[in-house]
């Protein structure tokens, strides 16, 4: 009589990408985060009050921050949600939490997916290409980490330094700096194609109108969804465009 063994199960990788021990291994990482910004907002506020800022002036800040961040969530979920469906939830979920950025993201695991001639999105990944894109993914922003924790403490004295003693000027570098940031972001974007340039021109000018009436006006509360409010309607138009006119170039 001839001994047959059971088969082997053989999962696919979108299996192991969604099982519960990378769930209960991510988690971990994303506590610390959640710590992290709990430590920093009870900072800022202890801080402000040795600055003098009233309880309501605090607030207002706080509401400022929470409702500029909207816009940019919105973006992070939508690309969470394609994240998802190529590297599962787990390492989404990580991934976006402690960088936040897909346009780095997505490439990074197709990098790591390709040395072994697969396309994200193949049904077929081995396990041996789904774990090297998760490396690719953590291990190429390590760099943005170290910068951030070894380069942060010494900004100030770089600034100072810029200010060359005169109290003045900060406000204004630090505004340059704001602005230049900014429009970093946006030269990689203005110029892609129509919606693209739809939305910054759209958003841009929501902005202006609604600081322009909230400071004729005096309107505190406009002023704090101004940000905010800009950016859905400016990633609306774009969608708008996108699905209506396409893009002209």
């Amino acid at each position: 009589m001839e001994w047959c063994e059971p088969p082997i199960a053989v999962l696919a990788y979108m299996d192991i990408a969604n099982s519960r021990w990378l769930w209960l291994s991510t988690l971990p990482v994303v506590s610390v985060v959640l710590f992290q910004a709990a430590i920093f907002l009870r900072r800022a506020w202890a801080d402000g009050k040795e600055m003098g800022l009233s309880d309501e002036q605090l607030k207002t800040g706080f509401k400022t921050g929470v409702i500029s961040a909207i816009g940019p969530a919105v973006a992070v979920l939508v690309g969470m949600l394609a994240l998802i469906a190529t590297v599962g939830g787990p390492v989404a979920w990580m991934r976006l939490t402690v960088i936040g950025s897909v346009a780095f993201e997505l490439p990074a695991a197709e990098l790591g997916v390709s040395q072994f001639g697969y396309s994200l999105g193949d049904g077929d990944i081995s396990e041996t290409a789904y774990a090297t894109a998760v490396w690719s993914m953590t291990l190429g922003g390590t760099g943005w980490l170290l910068v951030s924790a070894l380069g942060t403490p010494h900004m100030e004295k770089a600034r100072q330094k810029l200010g060359n003693g005169k109290e003045k000027l900060i406000p204004i570098i630090s505004s340059a700096a704001m602005l230049g940031a900014f429009a970093y972001f946006l030269t990689g974007e203005v110029a892609a194609g129509t919606p693209e340039t739809g939305s910054v021109a759209v958003g841009g000018l929501v902005m202006l109108v609604l600081l322009r009436i909230a400071d004729k006006r005096d309107i505190q509360w406009l002023r704090e969804w101004a940000l905010g409010t800009a950016m859905i309607v400016g990633l609306l138009v774009g969608v708008v465009l996108q699905v209506t006119v396409g893009s002209w170039w």
